[in-house]
């Protein structure tokens, strides 16, 4: 059965070592108390309450499932008693004002907790995770009477989230929803519209559900120009803010899905339910972007999570399993055949586990304590050079820590042989969780789009530059740095190649936007996996001077360290070489091709 022990290791590396965050966290205003002496607590106490209280849910989560009764969603046994520990804890409300019953934790050290928690338990975290980007949407775009009634509520997570956006016949293509938001003399507006793919729509854990949901006014403009934010209340709030009598919105029924079992995914009917303005007439979209980008960001960390619980759990199998002989001599003579984990195939499966979800870790918390700086800093060039670096950084992160998190737990199970395929090991059910991760909050293939289309020539290129010029930086420092020969030369190979390939579906673009979307995923890739070969590059750096300056006797994660680092400059970023040919292939051989042959 899968274990998980959370990797507080690692990320204080990353926190202190690598980004210094104690000391750049603490010189912002409001925050001069987060050194290690605080963030060290939050993040052991954290994994406990991960590994003792929710991991042991999540085979039973999975094989008992949600089931609706009644109208009733039910989640799995102890799933309730989880969340209220997890709520009542503050878990959920680390990130979330003070003045809202939250810790203002920033948003760095929330994202390694909500990463615990998703490793141990991802069924279960959705319904926090959820409630969180909903309280973020509120807390910019609501009035100030919807932000004192509901976000006390959400932050502490009394009450839960959602986000409505899919109708039966439009996903991604928002522009084409149908349902209605009709205005009453009251100020409220009457809602009425079906909602799929609603994540957390109906359950049993909070005492009220509020819905975020997309519409239409009567007289809007067509399109996605058209389209409003309404808050809708699973119970209307009486005037002592308490839940009230039950709203026109119905759970119709349940998803039976792949996996995340223990996540209601629901139909939702919305029949004339009453419902609150949030932000502007039509301008809905523009606060659910906020709430998407929040969520794709939280879906990549949901895909390096997996890929963390599957490695961790493929590297205790391979120093158990004993098959076979190492095939220079007997590493362990003395047992009746050597464990896996000297099988050269087996230890390539591992360190590629290891050097993408290490790596990734890196990417976000140096993402997530950008953009920490920029909420609190009165800088206004800073503020938009972090909001750049968010912007190109959002579909990257969503689509590649999730395509690592699949291809990591396929490699756990890889690592097991056959037993990786039986239930009972935990292997494939990280698999079946992971697969999700790739398709909502936008598919990685609109993740790339979202790339190419937007991301590249935003402000004449302005957003890209915020990637490219400190990597140039950086190679530049240290072209000359012998020490760091291994790292640098292999960066600046693929760094020149994503170069490249940004000229090449740059001029694919101006000439044929089909040829450029056709290599838009390769393209995707490359720049991830680049982004990746700069922070272990920078951890590099990092682990080498720890050990000249003697390690605080921890030399042996610091070896490691530069040993991960080496094998994925070696193994794993030339794989940029093969994605800079295809994204120059462009498009015509795919686009040639007789649709009625398909």
């Amino acid at each position: 059965m899968a274990s998980y022990k959370a990797p507080v290791r690692d990320m204080r590396f990353i926190l202190y070592d690598l980004l210094g965050a104690d000391k750049r966290l603490c010189t912002l205003p409001g925050w001069g108390e987060f050194t290690a002496d605080l963030i060290d607590p939050v993040l052991e106490e954290a994994g406990k309450i991960c590994e003792e209280v929710l991991q042991p849910l999540n085979r039973s989560g999975d094989e008992e499932g949600c089931y609706i009764e009644n109208g009733v969603v039910r989640t799995p046994k102890g799933f309730k008693e989880a969340y209220d520990a997890f709520t009542q804890g503050g878990w959920a409300a680390l990130t979330c004002a003070p003045e809202d019953g939250g810790q203002g934790l920033p948003r760095t050290l929330g994202q390694m907790v909500q990463e615990m928690a998703c490793s141990a338990n991802m069924s279960l975290a959705i319904y926090a995770g959820l409630t969180q980007g909903a309280y973020a949407a509120l807390r910019v775009h609501g009035s100030e009477e919807l932000k004192r009634r509901y976000l006390p509520k959400l932050a502490t997570g009394e009450w839960s989230g959602t986000m409505c956006l899919t109708e039966p016949h439009c996903g991604t293509d928002l522009g084409q929803i149908r349902t209605r938001a009709v205005p009453q003399p009251d100020g409220s507006y009457k809602i009425t519209g079906t909602k799929i793919f609603i994540s957390a729509g109906e359950h049993d854990l909070s005492r009220n559900i509020i819905h975020l949901v997309l519409a239409r006014l009567p007289d809007a403009p067509k399109g996605i120009k058209g389209i409003s934010l309404f808050l809708v209340p699973k119970l209307v709030p009486g005037a002592d803010g308490n839940p009230g009598p039950r709203n026109s919105v119905t759970c119709a029924s349940i998803e039976h899905k792949m996996g995340i079992k223990g996540s209601a995914t629901c139909v939702m009917n919305f029949d004339e339910a009453t419902g609150w303005l949030v932000g502007d007439v039509n301008k809905g979209m523009r606060a659910m972007f906020r709430m998407m980008n929040e969520a794709r960001l939280a879906v990549g960390v949901q895909g390096m999570a997996l890929g963390e619980a599957a490695y961790q759990g493929a590297v205790s199998y391979a120093r158990d399993r004993l098959q076979g002989r190492a095939l220079d001599k007997p590493r362990y003579p003395d047992k009746p055949a050597d464990p896996i984990l000297v099988h050269p195939d087996v230890r390539r499966m591992l360190l590629t586990a290891r050097a993408y979800v290490e790596g990734a870790r890196a990417l976000a918390a140096t993402i997530s304590l950008k953009m920490d700086e920029a909420s609190r800093s009165e800088d206004e060039e800073f503020k938009q050079e972090a909001e750049d670096l968010a912007a190109v950084m959002t579909p990257i992160i969503k689509a590649l820590f999730t395509d690592i998190g699949f291809d990591v737990a396929n490699i756990g199970v890889q690592v097991f042989g056959g037993h990786g395929y039986i239930r009972e090991h935990g292997m494939e059910q990280y698999v079946r969780d992971a697969r999700i991760t790739q398709l909502y909050e936008g598919t990685n293939g609109v993740q790339a789009l979202d790339l190419i289309g937007r991301k590249m020539s935003a402000n004449g290129g302005r957003v890209l530059r915020r990637f490219f010029h400190p990597v140039e930086a950086f190679l530049k420092d240290h072209e000359s740095d012998g020490d760091m020969a291994d790292f640098v030369q292999p960066l600046a190979k693929a760094f020149g190649r994503l170069q490249q390939a940004s000229v090449a579906i740059a001029f694919q673009g101006l000439k044929n936007p089909m040829d450029a979307a056709a290599g838009a995923t390769e393209y995707l890739r490359l720049f991830g996996l680049v982004a990746l070969g700069h922070q272990w590059a920078l951890m590099a750096k990092t682990a080498q001077a720890k050990l000249a300056a003697g390690a605080d006797g921890d030399e042996g994660f610091y070896k490691a360290k530069l040993a991960t680092a080496r094998f994925y400059m070696q193994r794993i970023l030339p794989q940029t070489g093969a994605l800079l040919s295809v994204v120059g292939a462009g498009g015509k051989a795919a686009a040639e091709f007789d649709d009625a042959q398909f």
